[in-house]
């Protein structure tokens, strides 16, 4: 606040010099709305430009999470998906790769691209789901079901996707799973996408692991009823990470880019929506001629909001957050991560 007072002044000085007229009178020139909404969007503009530079300098690609804010996703060369972004560092050729998301996130880019820098924009951006299981963990669920195919959520660390046979994301899992010879599938560590995954394949036992995402599971059933009630025209899509109950409520559940494809395809103008509310400025982005409704206020995740542009900038400028793999555990997990690649 100190700050845009003090930019206030400078203008007020300006202004009073350049009209002649004492700067008492020039403050009924600058509204409130004036001041809080031009000054941010100078500071903005700045830091867009020294991301362009630090880019050049890097030769960096950015690439964002959907949940990202919108002026993050509006600067990144790439927005998408676990499974998109997974493919996308996969194939870049970039010195540098800077990834706004979460700690996995950047790990997953630097286990498929270890010719690239990663660089993580938020050093303190983790996933509370990715953090509900270790290596000790899944070693002591692979003792207790030692006949099962350990496929692991993307949403893990590079230790535990090097403990297990192959990665899968949200948007893939079922067909992951229905690829996989074995019986028996240990699924770590999202027991609701587990779940899902479990309703849509046959032949199969599915064990889940009791991990969750702690955003999804905020959104309730009751939450659901009523906005259809308001909205009975609408589509209702949602996210595999739900909780059944929501799921069953659901017209279509789909990954966040799914979502994006869905909405762009379906003659439906109406959507409401069961993900974090970042992916908002996607589907409102690319259907401007449709209406999309969060279901629930809680559905946030803290974690993908601590990139701001400012982070972004520091980030390049001091190459700081950068992400390295141990090569035994990346050439591991590379493995898990190749195979769900060479499925879909």
């Amino acid at each position: 606040m100190a700050k845009i007072l003090k930019k206030v002044a400078l203008v007020q000085k300006w202004a009073s010099i350049s009209s002649g007229m004492p700067s008492c009178c020039i403050i009924p020139l600058l509204t409130v709305a004036n001041i809080f909404v031009t000054l941010p969007s100078m500071v903005s503009r700045r830091l867009e430009e020294q991301i362009a530079e630090l880019k050049e300098k890097l030769g960096a690609v950015i690439v964002a999470h959907n949940y990202q804010r919108p002026e993050v996703q509006d600067i990144a060369d790439f927005v998408g998906d676990s499974l998109e972004l997974a493919r996308r560092c996969a194939e870049v050729r970039a010195e540098t790769i800077v990834f706004c998301g979460v700690d996995f996130m950047a790990e997953t880019a630097a286990i498929l691209n270890p010719d690239a820098t990663v660089l993580l924009s938020a050093a303190t951006a983790c996933c509370p789901m990715a953090a509900m299981i270790d290596g000790d963990k899944l070693r002591e669920w692979k003792n207790r079901y030692p006949k099962a195919t350990v496929v692991a959520y993307v949403n893990t660390t590079a230790e535990v996707k090097a403990g297990s046979d192959i990665c899968c994301t949200s948007a893939n899992a079922v067909q992951v799973v229905q690829s996989l010879p074995n019986e028996e599938i240990l699924f770590i560590p999202d027991k609701h996408l587990g779940h899902y995954v479990s309703t849509r394949v046959s032949g199969k036992r599915i064990i889940l692991y009791p991990g969750y995402c702690i955003a999804h599971v905020r959104l309730r059933a009751e939450e659901v009823r009523l906005a259809k009630e308001h909205h009975p025209e609408a589509k209702v899509l949602v996210h595999p990470e739900c909780r059944e109950e929501v799921i069953e409520l659901a017209d279509a559940v789909l990954s966040t880019s799914q979502m994006v494809r869905y909405a762009k395809e379906s003659p439906a103008k109406t959507f409401l929506i069961g993900t974090e509310e970042g992916l908002l400025h996607r589907l409102h982005k690319e259907n401007p001629g449709k209406k999309f409704y969060l279901l629930s206020p809680r559905l946030f995740c803290a974690n993908m909001k601590k990139t701001r542009l400012k982070s972004v900038v520091e980030t390049m400028k001091l190459k700081r957050n950068q992400v390295t793999v141990a090569e035994d555990i990346r050439l591991r997990a590379k493995q898990a991560l190749d195979r769900m690649l060479a499925v879909v």
